[in-house]
């Protein structure tokens, strides 16, 4: 059976790890892993020295700041590095319906590294949101800003992006019946695969030219805190990217966050001190399953 692997250097419990993810979902399997090292700071557009004398070649991660999520934006995938979101009960509320939106292309992205409309056509994907519409009720605006390609990344629709990471979105908005603040982190992950006995990084690339990367996975990483509590409830969840059955737990993607960490080449939540009193599982403190039924009894269009 062929399998994915994570790579990862985590540091939960002292130890670092490997976690294979299995393409059925079965509970990760823990392989030893290289030892962690300093993360030392990108110098950006710093050029004076004598090599970078005539400019700074890269890579620039596009930031954007908008009514309802901070975004990094990918120029060489076309896909965001991640999307963040702050979620509380009153921040949902709204009557701002996604029917009068439209998918548009981010002007805020230089032409030549800009996802386009024309890439999704016909490409057998949907237009998946890091940060969902239903997330941004509150206003036009803030609903209109969820459609721009910089939000999106292609998804296997059937199973997928209207069934089980709908259902995933809807349990994350959930969540703020129990806590009074969620913050949540989504974006896209290319994992590799063992063909033979080697490993390789296979992903379609969608458009005419060829022009957006087609993600493995997908993760969710959740930080979540009620105000009446000390410590912060964590969670982490990695997707692959295809149909996936409604029977399968959410616990069977769940992954220690320096496991994400590791393959998305991301840090966390890293103000958060991850130590016993500070930090709690979040399936620890709710129950980590899926209400797949909200979405069978509604017709969700295709995006």
């Amino acid at each position: 059976m062929h399998r994915i692997i994570t790579f990862v250097a985590g540091t939960v419990l002292g130890g670092g790890v490997i976690y294979a993810v299995s393409r059925t979902g079965k509970q990760p399997t823990a392989v030893p892993a290289p030892m962690q090292f300093e993360r030392r700071a990108v110098p950006g557009d710093n050029t004076d020295n004598e090599f970078l004398k005539h400019g700074y070649p890269g890579p620039v991660s596009d930031f954007m700041l908008r009514s309802r999520y901070a975004a990094s934006y990918n120029r060489a995938l076309r896909n965001p590095n991640w999307v963040a979101e702050h979620l509380t009960r009153d921040n949902l509320k709204g009557t701002a319906d996604r029917a009068n939106s439209e998918f548009k292309e981010d002007k805020d992205i230089p032409p030549m590294f800009r996802a386009l409309l024309k890439d999704y056509y016909r490409s057998g994907f949907d237009r998946g949101h890091m940060c969902p519409a239903a997330d941004a009720k509150k206003d036009a605006e803030s609903m209109n800003d969820t459609f721009f390609l910089s939000n999106i990344a292609p998804q296997v629709g059937k199973g997928f992006n209207r069934n089980y990471w709908a259902s995933l979105e809807t349990f994350v908005r959930d969540l703020t019946k129990s806590f009074d603040d969620v913050y949540c982190i989504s974006g896209p992950l290319y994992l590799p695969e063992k063909q033979g006995d080697k490993w390789f990084v296979n992903y379609e690339v969608i458009g005419d030219p060829p022009n957006v990367a087609v993600p493995t996975h997908f993760f969710k990483v959740i930080l979540a805190k009620r105000n009446n509590e000390p410590a912060f409830a964590i969670g982490a969840f990695a997707l692959p990217n295809k149909e996936i059955d409604d029977s399968t737990p959410l616990t069977s993607f769940s992954l220690p966050i320096e496991s994400i960490e590791k393959a998305a080449g991301l840090t966390f939540f890293d103000k958060v001190e991850r130590k016993v009193g500070v930090v709690a599982p979040l399936c620890s403190k709710v129950q980590c399953t899926l209400e797949h039924d909200a979405w069978k009894k509604k017709k969700r269009n295709p995006k």
